[in-house]
Parts: structure tokens; sequence; C-alpha cells
């Protein structure tokens, strides 16, 4: 997953345009089955248009000596993303209406964008911006604003059902790598992973979009679908660090989405943080919109917006590391596999079944020998049918993972069986 954000890093991609498409094919060579489509410029996608593609090769600023301040060359997030294209010489009060810094944090550069209006711009550290002293300077930027297309990636990998688990994610910002690049990394990794998987109960779906645009045209044209068999979903953003774990629940914090990746986060890391929908700002806003209604989570390390480095320069390939991703991976794999196996489960047989003569139960019993199995009697105790495993798990106080054989005991015994539905006690 690092390696993989180490070669996208470098490449500047925006919400429409060939530096999305090519980080989407470096994905590619490791889930060549992803699907790509191109959705064209002035497409209705519900109550928005698909805007025109921007492309940009180059873009600085030179003083009337040829000495260059800054540079696209030097970092992408130099040009205002969406800029119109621009070669003048300017005034310093004029280029001043066109450069925008982050104040707070005079050693970065901010990211800056103007999607839906037409400006041009630049974007500078504070310090670059004092500075500025000559009275004119010259400006550049090589970019092209033009009819073209918005691109996404889609993958589904069927399974014995047609209920569907859903991840998202996006690819739309130029080199921040928490913000930008962790979520498809991962996904790529969790792509592989439900790949491998034996059975799938679920059939799951792939989808990197750019944020909000892409999310509403991706729901523009899969909606019914998505709203009938869609059971959880995750949108995957600043999963890269390493300093905590944190989720934003959908808006009423009741689906099976808040149950299973709540449950998982507390075994896995208790002093994760959990944010209402209220503070949400990724491709959960679409999905969790009225009229839409879909069970989607966004999971987290550090959650955008709260880290210092969010939307700067200093989201860099040092802010996200190999452990920090691989921590992400953990608990994504324990929830795909705590939906795997989640079922109502119920005994077949009254009172406590005879654990001693399947091998299941101490034949001796003293002080202490039956403590290993207490789990299972605790479980045995609860698989009334009133609750899944997930249920279980909260009950008991253990993992969804150390249950899973625990319930695999029992089914192999025929003490066990699966119900489709809770019955009412």
């Amino acid at each position: 997953m690092y390696d993989l954000a180490v070669r996208l890093f470098p490449i500047c991609r925006s919400i429409t345009g060939e530096g999305f498409r090519r980080s989407l094919e470096i994905i590619r060579e490791q889930v060549p089955q992803m699907q790509v489509f191109e959705v064209p410029s002035g497409t209705q996608v519900f109550d928005w248009t698909v805007p025109r593609e921007w492309n940009i090769r180059g873009g600085w600023i030179r003083t009337r000596r040829g000495e260059t301040v800054i540079d696209f060359q030097q970092s992408n997030l130099h040009v205002l993303g969406y800029s119109l294209p621009v070669h003048r010489v300017v005034s310093l009060e004029e280029l001043l209406e066109h450069v925008w810094t982050q104040p707070d944090q005079p050693d970065w550069i901010p990211y800056v964008t103007s999607y839906y209006k037409e400006r041009w711009g630049f974007c500078m550290s504070e310090h670059q911006k004092q500075q500025l002293t000559d009275a004119e300077y010259e400006v550049f930027i090589d970019s092209s604003l033009e009819d073209g297309s918005l691109t996404y990636g889609e993958l589904i990998v069927p399974g014995e059902t047609d209920e569907e688990i859903f991840f998202s994610t996006y690819l739309c910002h130029p080199s921040m790598a928490n913000n930008e690049l962790s979520g498809p990394c991962l996904m790529t990794a969790l792509i592989r992973y439900v790949q491998s998987l034996p059975n799938r109960r679920y059939t799951y779906r792939f989808v990197i979009v750019p944020e909000t645009i892409g999310a509403i045209t991706y729901l523009s044209r899969n909606l019914p679908v998505m709203q009938q068999n869609i059971k959880a979903g995750f949108v995957l953003s600043c999963v890269g660090d390493d300093r905590t774990y944190s989720m934003v629940n959908t808006k009423y914090e009741d689906t099976l989405a808040d149950r299973v990746l709540e449950n998982v986060l507390h075994f896995h890391y208790p002093e994760y943080i959990r944010y209402s929908f209220m503070k949400r700002a990724s491709d959960e806003r679409q999905y969790g919109s009225a009229g839409v209604d879909l069970p989607v989570c966004a999971f987290c390390r550090s959650k955008y917006h709260e880290y210092p480095e969010y939307h700067t320069s200093a989201d860099d390939l040092s802010l996200i590391s190999p452990e920090g991703l691989q921590g992400s991976y953990d608990v994504m794999a324990k929830v795909i596999r705590a939906l795997e196996h989640n079922r109502h489960y119920r005994m077949t047989v009254p009172c406590e079944p005879q654990l001693g003569k399947r091998g299941l139960y101490p034949t001796i019993s003293q002080k202490g020998t039956y403590d290993a199995v207490r789990t299972m009697q605790h479980f045995i105790a609860y698989a009334d049918g009133r609750n899944d495993l997930i249920d279980l798990s909260n009950i008991l106080h253990k993992p969804v993972d150390e249950l899973i054989p625990v319930k695999d005991k029992l089914l192999e015994q025929a003490l066990l069986e699966s119900i489709q539905q809770k019955i009412t006690i």
C-alpha cells in the first residue's frame, strides 16, 4: 500500500483530467478487473452538471529579472485547482488578489480549488508571500478547461447473494498523502482480500470517484440498485497515519455499518473517536443525503479537517506509514470478516447441551478446568435467536474474531442454527 502511494504521490490530480486517469490506470495494474467509466462534460447528474475537464502542464511566478518565485514543478499545490490559463505581467497589487496562503500555518502551501467559478491563481506559503516586494511579476499557468469527461472506476465482486457491501474512496486531489492517496491504496488491498475469500456471502461494490461530483454522478447512474442491495457501506478517507482511528456515523447511527464498525474499533482501538453525521465532509454526505439514505459510514484514522496537515503541503509521504496503512487494513478486514459471519443464531436444543460427549467440555470437573469454555457457555445462553454475532460480541465483551470459532464448533455439532430474521421474545 505504501509503495503504491509513493508511485501516485507526484501526479497532479483533480476532479477531472489526465491526472485522475493516469492514477486510476496505475491502480488497475493491481486490480485489472476494475472498469473505467467516462461521463461527458455537461451531463446532468441530479442537481449538478459534470464540469468541463481540466488539465495542467505547468505554471510559475517570476520576477521581471527572470528569477522564479514559485513553480508548479516544485509543488503541484502551487497552482489553484481548476485555474484558468494565464500569461501576463501584473502589478504586485493585482497578483496578491490571485494568491492564497494559510496565515496560521506560514510554512505550508495550502490546497485551494475553484471548481465551479472560473478564475486563475496561485498558492504559496505565507512566508513566500511576505517576500513579494517587487512592483511587477510575470505570471504563467499552462492549463486547459475544455469539454471532456469525468472519470471513475468501479469493481463489483460477486457473492452468493445480491446483498452488497459498499466501499467508496476518492482520487481527485494533487500531492497529498493521507487525505488523498491512503484511501485508494487501502481499497486496492481490500479488493485483493475480498477476491481471496473462498466463500463470499455478500457481493462487494468498490468505487473510486472524484469527491462530491463523482459520488453524485455515480449515484445518478446506480441509485435504485444501490438502495435495493446495499446493506452496509464505508467511505475510506485519511487512513494512512498512525495517530488514532475514527469514524463518522450514519445520520441516525442505527445501521449495520454503524454497528459493525463501532464493534471492531472498540476491540481494536478502544480510544477511537466517533463523530456524528453532522461532522461529515467527504462522500458520506452524498450517500447519506435525503432521498439517498444509504447505510454508509466514513472510516478514517485522523479524520479530515481534524489534523493540522490536512489540505496543505505538509500532508506528504512522511505523514503516512506502512504501519498506519496496515492498521487500517486490519480494521477493515475485521469488518469484512465480521459481516461475512454475521447472522442471527439460535440453539437447536433446549437447556444446556451436553458438551462433554462432543469433546467441547472438560471431562474432569475441577476448579479452573472450565474457565476456557465459559465463552462458549455464554454464547450458548445468548444464542436465542434475538442476537446476531455483533450483538453477541457486544454482550459477551469478546471480539467477533474470537466468537467465530465458537460459532463454527457449535454449527459443526448441529447445536446451533442461523435464522433469517430476529424472533420476538
